[in-house]
């Protein structure tokens, strides 16, 4: 096997090449490693190489799991691995490693995932771009001088250019969806509660943040989410499956379906007019294939909710930043920290509890408001972001002259459809249905009620066979290098 022919399986097809003894999975390993050293020094999406780790995993492999053999990247935020760098994006955390897998990691592990690398991440995940001071910038496989898009751009890099059919992302504001429509992938953020994030968190950002993966096919998304849903001990809130597995049910054609559209975000953000026209086309599409297609939007408070998500991200910043600095021993100060990112740990040290509290109030508001327009429909379809994929820079964090509520309203004009559904904690799936004039995807963004996955599983399922998506994605190729940043463990 060759790496394009690699760089063109999901990762349930490489998988089935393990099961079938054509591939083994040390072969597949080496292939991974491969494309970074071809395709990392342009695109600057692999921090480190654990080809050791891979090796140690794959003595150990049952092959009878569904993704057995398959490499596999994880995202340097949140989810912990064993051994492995966990710099969460920032210089103050930069030699940081974790000793422990957390309960997600083992999951992945057990479905027969390949730990074979980490990705980079803004600082803190902070950015709607991957651009961290500490690695240098994040390019989109589909064209260097653009953006992959973030918080998970790195893992939206290795998967969108064929390092990996599949690597894990977590998802604060829209840093599953976000990098998936960027960089014209699959991107499930899955409802609140679905996801175990123990043990070393309860409820991520305050509730708002969950974790999961971006991959290249429905079923891939569909099967990986039978391997890692269900809450782990202790959980401080659970989310039992209550269905036969969702890799099986997709199979099943999905029922009509009331849904609802809009191009216009609550804010009043300027959408781009490629970004409309793909919704345009997409509601014939649905109409065609039999679905009820009724222009509409949830409104809600926007000042209200505005300053509610830079209450709870600021806040959470100032704790990030302290578990960091405890990890590391170095003090917080400009010196480590990129400018906007430390404006906003300077605001959330000022915050009160009680403005914290008055922030999750106003969450628990919207989602009520929300859930009410959702009674009267099964899906709600929006672009994923306002406008075609940032240039490079264009999303800066290191910032001198930006505050922390500039950083965070710049952050959400770029991305104003998806910070919503974090606050509601509801399902939402963007999906590579368009491109633009000059090459780049565009993602959209179908939005579920609360727990149902299952429908939206079932759409795109019905979507991607209507509109293929798989030949679209680049697979690995050489272009002149820009940054080269990969470091071996």
């Amino acid at each position: 096997m060759n790496l394009q022919e690699y760089a063109s399986y999901d990762g349930l097809g490489l998988a089935e090449l393990v099961k079938n003894k054509q591939v083994t999975p040390k072969e597949l390993v080496q292939l991974a490693i491969q494309g970074i050293e071809k395709v990392n020094p342009t695109i600057n999406a692999v921090v480190s190489v654990l080809e050791e780790q891979a090796d140690n995993a794959i003595t150990n492999l049952d092959e009878t799991q569904p993704f057995a053999g398959v490499p596999f990247l994880i995202k340097e935020l949140v989810l912990h691995a064993e051994g492995v760098p966990h710099s969460m994006g920032s210089r103050i955390a930069e030699n940081t490693v974790v000793p422990v897998d957390s309960e997600l990691m083992k999951r992945f592990k057990k479905a027969g995932l390949v730990l074979s690398g980490t990705t980079t991440t803004p600082e803190f995940g902070y950015n709607a771009a991957t651009e961290a001071v500490v690695y240098g910038p994040t390019r989109n496989p589909w064209d260097p001088n653009f953006s992959p898009g973030g918080s998970s751009g790195g893992s939206a890099a290795a998967v969108a250019s064929g390092i990996v059919p599949i690597a894990h992302a977590n998802d604060g504001g829209g840093s599953i969806r976000i990098p998936a429509s960027c960089s014209g992938l699959v991107g499930l953020k899955p409802t609140r509660g679905r996801i175990p994030e123990g043990p070393f968190n309860s409820e991520l950002l305050n509730g708002i943040a969950i974790e999961f993966a971006v991959t290249k096919s429905i079923r891939d998304t569909a099967a990986l989410l039978d391997q890692v849903a269900g809450p782990d001990i202790g959980s401080y809130s659970k989310l039992e499956m209550n269905h036969a597995p969702y890799g099986n049910l997709i199979q099943t054609q999905v029922r009509p379906l009331k849904i609802a559209w809009t191009t216009e975000p609550n804010s009043d953000v300027h959408v781009d007019p490629e970004c409309v026209e793909a919704v345009h086309k997409t509601v014939q599409l649905l109409k065609e294939l039999g679905h009820e297609v009724v222009e509409a939007r949830p409104k809600y408070e926007q000042a209200a909710f505005a300053k509610a998500t830079v209450n709870i991200w600021t806040a959470n910043i100032y704790m990030m930043i302290q578990g960091a600095a405890a990890s590391s021993g170095l003090k917080p100060s400009p010196e480590y920290i990129e400018s906007a990112i430390w404006k906003c740990y300077e605001y959330g040290r000022e915050l009160k509890a009680s403005e914290l509290l008055e922030a999750t109030a106003v969450n628990a508001g919207v989602s009520r408001q929300v859930a009410t327009f959702f009674e009267d429909y099964d899906v709600l379809l929006s672009p994923t972001i306002a406008t075609l994929p940032a240039k490079i820079g264009e999303l800066n964090a290191n910032n001198p002259s930006i505050d922390a509520v500039e950083w965070t309203e710049q952050i959400f004009t770029y991305a104003p459809f998806t910070n919503l559904f974090n606050a509601t904690g509801q399902p939402s799936l963007s999906l590579p249905i368009a491109m633009s004039k000059t090459g780049l995807p565009i993602g959209l963004q179908f939005t579920g009620k609360f727990a149902d996955e299952l429908t939206l599983l079932q759409l795109g399922k019905q979507l991607e066979e209507a509109v293929p998506w798989k030949d679209r994605i680049p697979t690995i190729h050489v272009s002149k290098p820009i940054n080269q940043n990969v470091t071996t463990v």
